[in-house]
């Protein structure tokens, strides 16, 4: 018997075909969303769009203006570190709890995990990838729902983020970042939850020094191609 897929309304189906689009780029940031063409797009009627974009707003993704319609929330290089303060936030609370709920089973699994992930240092997008479900097996096994559904969705504003802004020194950050991923591992081991915070807070904000040193030179050479006024 074939496996059973399961259900998607039509809201749930536009959503999902929506945020990708805009994580991958293919809906730029700015981008007006005319909800008549996203249906006609999609082979939906334009309720369930319109519904997909309230979520959307909700979720950071899409601004909706009266009398103006909806658009693509547009990239704030600022957004670098709310996004890097969620994330440290929410890997604290998953981190402390897997580190005394996690089952030894489960540790073996994550091991193995990271060891796939050594394989993909030189393909920075598929460890992207295996980063973020990586993060969201230990919310799993932290046994913190919450946070999981929390995590999804700053994962996805990084995706987006490294996919405009940040490609380069995440290229360049990707063995450091694995390096990292093993001392949480290592820390997750002793059991310990203040030694696991620890290690999650250094992992982020080394990251996010890296990520915010980036975005000064960027802006720096930017102001460097302004013309200057004659005084």
């Amino acid at each position: 018997m074939d496996s059973v897929k399961p259900f998607r309304s039509k809201k749930e189906f536009a959503y999902d075909a929506l945020r990708d689009a805009i994580q991958e780029g293919q809906l730029e940031p700015g981008a007006r969303l005319v909800i008549d063409e996203l249906a006609a797009d999609l082979g939906i009627s334009p309720i369930p769009v319109r519904e997909a974009l309230q979520q959307l707003q909700a979720d950071g993704f899409v601004v909706i203006q009266p009398y103006v319609g909806a658009s693509v929330t547009e990239i704030d290089a600022g957004l670098v570190c709310e996004v890097f303060d969620l994330m440290e936030a929410l890997e604290v609370i998953s981190g402390r709890a897997a580190c005394l709920r996690m089952s030894e089973d489960s540790l073996t699994e994550m091991e193995g995990r990271l060891r796939d992930m050594d394989a993909l240092v030189a393909d920075p997008d598929r460890f992207s990838q295996e980063n973020a479900r990586l993060h969201q097996f230990v919310c799993e096994r932290a046994g913190t729902p919450l946070v999981s559904r929390l995590m999804d969705r700053v994962l996805a504003h990084w995706d987006r983020l490294r996919r405009h802004y940040l490609q380069d020194v995440f290229e360049r950050r990707v063995a450091d970042a694995q390096k990292e991923h093993w001392r949480v591992f290592e820390a997750l081991c002793t059991r310990d939850p203040d030694h696991v915070e620890r290690v999650i807070r250094e992992h982020n904000q080394a990251a996010r020094a890296a990520y915010e040193a980036h975005l000064v030179t960027l802006d720096e050479a930017r102001d460097a191609t302004v013309p200057q006024a004659d005084s």
